[in-house]
């Protein structure tokens, strides 16, 4: 009798088994987790506006493509729901690395050579030998993720050369970092589809400076750099006003929300091992939509004629918290977002009667996006109070304690700075009803 024999089944596309599939994308997960920590932890220590209104933009992308491949390991290996870091550890750790850079110049460019690239160039391998019979649903997000970090690295590519051109000395620094780095991705094996190794031997970091969240503010001196970015929060014989000081009051204020930007990337950074990945995912989109609102402000004045070095750029509600426990932070960022959020509508129809479309359509999508920021404070403070309650004040107390540290921020205001951001606005104010005065013109 003859021995029996089966159909073929060695096609190419049976190459990697579910396991094997589920333990590439953690590694990819772990390294992208990193980085988003980084250049989250980073943003106050940036002091370019491009830059730092830009990267958060990458850190939401990048969490969307996280959150991607969280969730489909747990599909692969369901029922479990572990994500352990395991034989993959010694990538994972270079990435980790990317947060330590000696400054934000040897960030930029380690993100652009290396660490990106190798994102890139993993699921660029990935999409190539992929099945799309049994791994659809990660083909498809990954080959979104591929457009993105190809934009990504164009970006940071230029990134890195404009702000090594502002600072030629850093050149030398942050090129040994990135070339340690690269040094050390290639000695445990790269970012593969293989199973990652120990290194053979130590590649030292030049440079290399264990992180520490910024506690003041970079500015970009392109701009008027103060500490109140208008008269009314120093001054209240000052008013907020209507027409076009309001169109005005409010552009600015958008754009320094890059106090915004900077908290959200500080309270990331701060509580990403503590409230683990939910947290990050929810607090990239809040940093991001911080970012979108700054850089509506500054479209806004840009459009109408306003150069950045007309334009106030504070940094008083950041300073605010200086040197306190990072939820104080979360606090501030919540205490705004839910201080101010019942005047939106008010605004969006006062600039709608003024036939300004741009500042009521930033207005009303500002007012939407702070609705969902409103229950991301509640929620995360309130897992916090459930994770930590010997540290973490209540909601009340947190606002009393960010309300006083304000006050004191305002009542330490000198008559240099009140005569300072007075002149600023009053010039921007006069220039504005020329503006005005002349588009009305134009118009008849």
């Amino acid at each position: 009798m003859a021995e029996a024999a089966y159909l073929p089944g060695r096609q190419a596309r049976a190459a990697r088994m579910r396991m094997d599939t589920a333990r590439i994308l953690k590694r990819f997960f772990f390294c992208e987790r990193a980085l988003i920590v980084a250049q989250s932890g980073w943003l106050a220590a940036i002091a370019d506006l491009d830059v730092k209104t830009l990267l958060p933009r990458m850190s939401w992308e990048d969490a969307m493509t996280a959150d991607a491949l969280r969730d489909r390991v747990f599909e692969l290996r369901y029922p479990s729901r572990l994500m352990e870091r395991g034989d993959d550890a010694p990538v994972i750790e270079v990435f980790e690395e990317a947060i330590n850079a000696p400054s934000a110049e040897a960030l930029i460019l380690s993100l652009a050579r290396v660490f990106k690239p190798a994102l890139l160039a993993a699921y660029m391998d990935y999409l190539e030998v992929g099945d799309e019979l049994a791994d659809g649903p990660t083909l498809r997000f990954l080959r979104v993720a591929v457009d993105e970090k190809e934009e990504q690295v164009a970006e940071l590519t230029a990134f890195a050369d404009a702000l090594l051109t502002a600072a030629p000395d850093k050149l030398a620094e942050a090129e040994a970092w990135t070339n340690a780095l690269a040094a050390r991705l290639d000695a445990v094996g790269g970012l593969t589809l293989t199973d990652p190794h120990p290194a053979a031997a130590t590649i030292e970091l030049p440079g290399r400076t264990l992180f520490q969240l910024a506690q003041r503010p970079a500015r970009d001196p392109r701009f008027h750099l103060c500490r109140y970015y208008w008269p009314d929060v120093v001054d209240k014989t000052f008013p907020y006003g209507d027409g076009v000081m309001l169109q005005l009051r409010s552009a600015v204020s958008h754009i320094n929300e890059a106090w915004a930007v900077e908290t959200g990337g500080a309270i990331l950074q701060a509580f990403a091992d503590t409230l683990d990945w939910e947290f990050i995912y929810d607090a990239a989109r809040w940093t991001y939509d911080e970012s979108r609102h700054t850089r509506m402000g500054l479209d806004r004045l840009r459009s109408w004629g306003f150069e950045p070095e007309e334009i106030p750029l504070g940094t008083y509600i950041y300073d605010s918290a200086y040197g306190q426990d990072p939820v104080v932070r979360l606090g501030m960022l919540f205490y705004f977002e839910t201080k101010n959020i019942g005047k939106k509508h008010a605004r969006a129809a006062a600039f709608e009667s003024y036939g300004d479309a741009v500042s009521q359509h930033d207005m009303e999508f500002d007012w939407a996006d702070e609705t969902i920021h409103a229950h991301y404070g509640s929620h995360w403070h309130g897992r916090l109070l459930e994770k930590l309650p010997w540290r973490i004040p209540e909601l009340e107390t947190l606002r009393q304690t960010c309300d006083a540290l304000v006050k004191a921020t305002v009542d330490s205001a000198t008559d240099a700075d009140r005569e300072d951001i007075r002149r600023v606005a009053e010039a921007m104010i006069d220039k504005a009803r020329r503006i005005g005065l002349k588009a009305a013109e134009d118009d008849t």
